[in-house]
């Protein structure tokens, strides 16, 4: 019997997918529950799986596009597996024919020809072999004479150090290091350059910047992160404190937490935040639904979950969808100050950067301080500068004062 093998739904807004790698290539033997080939989606690669046991075939190839509920293979469940025969390549041609070993040999023998020295030129009637020297201030003979005068005329040359050949390499110097390797963008890779230009191209996104004071917020994470690990079986960090102050300038900016459709501007009465994870496959944003009704521990509980999801490629393509506000922290890899792009789409991201200590004044003092930069990217079609500028200060004033997190003013 034969079992189709059909691309399912995926989510939301998702109608075709790629093939990409073909875990199980035509002709093997598979058991129910193994992993047969990976789709790649605009949001998120998904891995199919063995129904029954049997022989699988495949009617389609790597890079192509196919629709949601398409047949792409099956299942042979009464075939079995047959071996693979490995075709060996053909062995290498020898090398076309060398130059005679004779003629090899006499070449390596023959001594490179240096040019002769040049020798001065000598008078043919002049004796090589002056006479004796006289006294001084006087000469003996007319052939003593005719010796100095063809001395002066011809004063025997330095001898030149013989001239260094250049050779020209043949291979520029290190040519193993100017290789090029040309690889195919993956789906995800993609579309994810499409929609960057497509915001480029299609919002009027203007950043806003702000500096924030993390030295109390650092201070109280200190002084409570091993009680809170403790108690609620994860780390404290500081994504939870900026969701919260997040969703506090969310409720008092709400044309923050809107988007254009067509001629509308849609509002959103629940808060769901956007993480943006990074990964060998590019930048993944998972959504953390209702954070208004969450805690600090299920906040950090959610990220770290979503976190360990999108590094094994396990998240499902509904983990994506959505959301209406995205934050993103540039600063675990050092970043000190960027532009975040907006995440359509949603009007506004915030962006995270380095901690560093900076002089700072503070009731008319110079000191050191904990500080970070941070950066609002917002559509200008729907959120206006001054509500912008405010959203950003309403956040750093809940960082710099956690209490008022706690407090919700």
């Amino acid at each position: 019997m034969k079992i189709e093998i059909k691309v399912p739904t995926m989510g939301e807004s998702i109608a075709e997918a790629t093939i990409g790698t073909f875990i199980k290539p035509t002709g093997s033997q598979v058991v129910p529950d193994e992993e047969l080939i990976e789709l790649e989606t605009d949001k998120v690669n998904q891995v199919l799986y063995a129904q029954e046991a049997g022989v699988v075939t495949w009617n389609v190839s790597k890079d192509e596009v196919v629709k949601i509920g398409q047949v792409i293979g099956f299942i042979d469940t009464e075939q079995k597996a047959q071996a693979a025969e490995v075709q060996k390549e053909p062995s290498q041609k020898t090398s076309p024919t060398e130059e005679p070993q004779e003629k090899k040999a006499q070449l390596a023998e023959t001594p490179v020809q240096k040019p002769p020295e040049s020798e001065p030129e000598i008078e043919p009637n002049i004796p090589k072999i002056p006479p004796s020297p006289p006294e001084k201030g006087a000469r003996f003979s007319k052939d003593l004479f005719l010796t100095e005068l063809a001395s002066a005329k011809h004063p025997p040359e330095a001898k030149k150090a013989p001239e260094q050949s250049f050779v020209k390499p043949e291979k520029p110097v290190n040519a193993s290091e100017r290789r090029e390797t040309r690889n195919k963008m993956s789906k995800i890779r993609r579309i994810i350059a499409n929609k960057l230009v497509d915001v480029m191209q299609h919002t009027a996104m203007l950043t806003t910047f702000n500096e924030v004071d993390m030295t109390n917020i650092i201070a109280m994470r200190e002084t409570y992160k091993e009680a809170f690990s403790k108690k609620y079986q994860t780390r404290l960090g500081f994504m939870s404190f900026f969701v919260k102050a997040a969703i506090s300038a969310l409720q008092a900016f709400p044309e923050v937490n809107t988007y254009i459709d067509g001629d509308d501007i849609v509002s959103r009465g629940y808060y769901d935040i956007s993480i943006a994870i990074s990964t060998d496959r590019g930048l993944i944003v998972p959504v953390i639904r209702d954070c208004d009704r969450l805690s600090f521990p299920d906040i950090e509980k959610a990220i770290e979950r979503y976190a360990g999801l999108a590094r094994e490629g396990g998240l499902s393509p509904d983990d994506l969808q959505g959301g209406g506000f995205t934050i993103t922290n540039g600063g675990i890899y050092g970043s000190l100050l960027s532009t975040p792009i907006l995440n359509p789409p949603q009007s506004a991201i915030l962006g995270m950067h380095k901690i560093i200590k900076r002089p700072v004044v503070i009731d008319d003092e110079i000191t050191i301080r904990q500080m970070m930069y941070l950066a609002l990217s917002y559509d200008h079609r729907v959120i206006d500068g001054k509500e912008a500028v405010s959203f950003l200060v309403h956040i750093k004033n809940n960082i710099e004062d956690p209490s008022r997190l706690l407090l919700d003013i």
